[in-house]
């Protein structure tokens, strides 16, 4: 009786930790937990040569276990810091309307400079280049201990100013799913799809679709490294062609 007591004491306080853990691994469904931080950082480039680089920052914090916001910018530089820029900066709201079982579903919505705070060769916020949008989206999945699966699809809205709802506004709408495997509790892998369309002041039927693939690991909890590669097709030109140069990039998460 005596073993059959501690034991089921002892799987009581695992089961507590389990559920108290705060796990940021790069899964597409993460959430942060009310009164938790969580920042991931990137640098990336798109270019064969790797001269073109982009250093994104997402910084986040858990109102609730239900309800985050965030902000989100990034740096760039071409040819060897010949030229670079501050290209967005947005504030975001996700709000998980659904959370049963191994099903998750959010809502979300933005709002912030999404071309232009300081762009290459200009004066801060330059009235021609600088471009402002609005973003509503959801995301959903169904997430186990070993793998997820999620989709999205979102919408933005943007204009040379923050309320420009005229016709003369470009509205960007994105798709796709994202999935991870968890090889054990050190490392998993992590691959996605998206397509891209844009209808507004842009070539006619233009759009894109990006593939990626990446591997994370993670140091403990509350923190991981990752590194991806992408590619992808674009149809800015009328005709579908192979995206010009491969991505890669490699990105830090913690969760404080």
């Amino acid at each position: 009786m005596k073993k059959i007591a501690l034991t089921s004491l002892l799987a009581v306080f695992a089961a507590a930790g389990a559920n108290a853990a705060n796990v940021i691994d790069g899964n597409p469904l993460y959430m942060p937990r009310a009164g938790h931080f969580y920042s991931e950082t990137a640098l990336d480039s798109r270019s064969n040569a790797g001269e073109d680089w982009t250093l994104a920052e997402e910084f986040g914090y858990g109102i609730t276990d239900l309800l985050a916001v965030n902000v989100k910018t990034s740096l760039s530089e071409v040819d060897s810091f010949d030229a670079y820029s501050w290209n967005d900066l947005s504030f975001g709201l996700t709000a998980r309307v659904l959370q049963q079982g191994a099903w998750r579903a959010d809502v979300y919505g933005g709002y912030g400079i999404v071309e232009g705070v300081w762009p290459y060769h200009a004066p801060f916020l330059a009235e021609e280049d600088t471009f402002y949008g609005w973003t509503v989206g959801v995301r959903g999945g169904y997430m186990t201990s070993m793998w997820t699966v999620a989709g999205h699809f979102d919408f933005t809205y943007t204009g040379a100013e923050s309320f420009d709802w005229g016709d003369a506004g470009i509205r960007t709408f994105r798709a796709g799913v994202d999935g991870q495997y968890l090889i054990d509790s050190d490392w998993n892998l992590v691959a996605g799809v998206e397509y891209t369309g844009l209808d507004g002041e842009v070539p006619e039927n233009s759009g894109s679709w990006t593939g990626t693939f990446g591997v994370n690991y993670n140091i403990d909890e509350t923190k991981y490294i990752g590194a991806w590669i992408s590619g992808g097709l674009s149809h800015a030109t009328g005709d579908w062609e192979w995206a010009d140069g491969v991505g890669y990039g490699i990105k830090f998460g913690i969760d404080f």
